[in-house]
């Protein structure tokens, strides 16, 4: 049940899968009775058949990956939620508050979400391999053969003939240079798109498990001896013959009374705390570094014509391309060799170098009359050793 931290710091969306449309739809209630509004809750419905074909490998696949395209999940989780579909499943998404987060959890795994972990590890073991199939496979592999021949003729447009002093990102374009070359029509224009990968950094909640405390009450049988005491009164009548003596009092109304008494056993209970035992929940933060990469696209343009005056050339101009010269540009010169790095233009007529590329540890400047062209670097019209001697 991954959580999914969005942009808004004080909301999550949670997703949670289920095998049937009533789990589904009893979570969806009790999150609503809960007080979750309906708008935040999304069910996004799987196969309808319920079966793994071959027809609905090619065809539902990729429908399945566009639907989920819109949160933002791992790879891996996309493609165990789009084979769930694929399965016939639910899927469940839902935007809570950070304040409901922890309930909107508690009521999604009482209504009974799949441990996805589990079930993937099940449709594994039949054979699944844990990538989407059929529509969804052929279209990333046609994508990427797509982005490979667009690589490979970037790189043989722009540093075929580059020397081994070349930067390492041209150097590695070289490797491509056999590709094919499209020869530029008059009147037609050649388009090379430049892409560049932005990289976004998101949380998920992983459940390790719960610790549950419950109280209920345990009857023992108890038994103790113990001696009671029982008074019993008797009335014995007996005869006698005998003279009244001066202490009998005679004829005279007299009343004797005796009570009986007898002990009667009971048990009394006091009720003490012997003992407390407490759930506490923690929480710590701690730092983690993500490392990966990104890319992007460059092209260098390279023009072997000797006659800069020509028309249509991509000659340097002060005036109107000074604004394209920006900070931490490289500074190669004609020869290939990178020379330093823009700091930032100085004045209208030359360019600051950073002293922390440069090979002295000092700043030098490069007069604007020196640019040959700018592209994704500034190149110059003068050899290194000519740049270094006149700086």
């Amino acid at each position: 049940m991954p959580d999914i931290q969005t942009n808004d710091v004080h909301s999550r969306t949670i997703t949670a899968f289920f095998d049937t449309r009533d789990a589904a739809r009893t979570a969806t209630d009790d999150l609503v009775a809960a007080g979750i509004p309906k708008e935040h809750i999304t069910l996004t419905e799987g196969s309808q058949s319920g079966t793994v074909t071959e027809r609905s490998t090619a065809t539902e696949d990729k429908g399945f990956w566009d639907e989920l395209k819109d949160l933002f999940l791992p790879d891996e989780d996309r493609h165990g939620y789009a084979e769930g579909l694929r399965r016939g499943g639910y899927l469940l998404s839902v935007r809570v508050e950070e304040a409901n987060y922890t309930r909107v959890l508690d009521i999604l795994d009482t209504d009974g979400a799949i441990d996805m972990d589990e079930r993937e590890a099940q449709w594994r073991s039949s054979g699944w391999t844990g990538a989407a199939t059929g529509a969804m496979a052929t279209d990333n592999r046609t994508s990427s053969a797509t982005d490979m021949k667009l690589a490979s003729a970037t790189a043989t447009s722009s540093s075929a003939t580059r020397t081994a002093t070349s930067s390492p990102v041209t150097a590695a374009k070289t490797s491509n240079a056999s590709a094919a070359v499209d020869s530029l029509q008059a009147g037609h224009d050649e388009v090379i798109p430049v892409y560049e990968e932005t990289a976004q950094v998101a949380k998920r909640d992983i459940n390790h498990g719960r610790v549950r405390l419950r109280s209920y009450v345990v009857e023992t049988p108890i038994s103790e001896q113990v001696n009671l005491r029982n008074e019993q009164v008797q009335v014995e009548r007996r005869p006698v013959d005998r003279p009244v003596s001066a202490t009998d009092v005679a004829f005279k109304d007299r009343v004797i009374e005796a009570e009986e008494h007898a002990e009667e056993a009971f048990i009394t209970k006091d009720t003490r705390v012997k003992e407390e035992i407490s759930l506490r929940k923690t929480v710590e933060t701690q730092s983690q570094t993500l490392a990966d990469k990104v890319r992007r696209t460059e092209v260098d343009v390279e023009d072997t014509r000797a006659d800069r005056g020509l028309a249509g050339t991509s000659g340097f101009s002060a005036v109107t391309d000074a604004s394209r010269i920006a900070e931490h540009m490289d500074v190669i010169a004609s020869d290939g060799t990178k020379i330093g790095t823009v700091d930032h233009l100085d004045g209208p007529d030359k360019i600051k170098l950073a002293k922390t590329t440069s090979p002295d540890g000092q700043h030098h400047y490069i007069p604007l009359t020196w640019i040959d062209h700018v592209d994704a670097h500034v190149h110059l019209n003068k050899t290194s050793v000519a740049a270094k001697a006149g700086w």
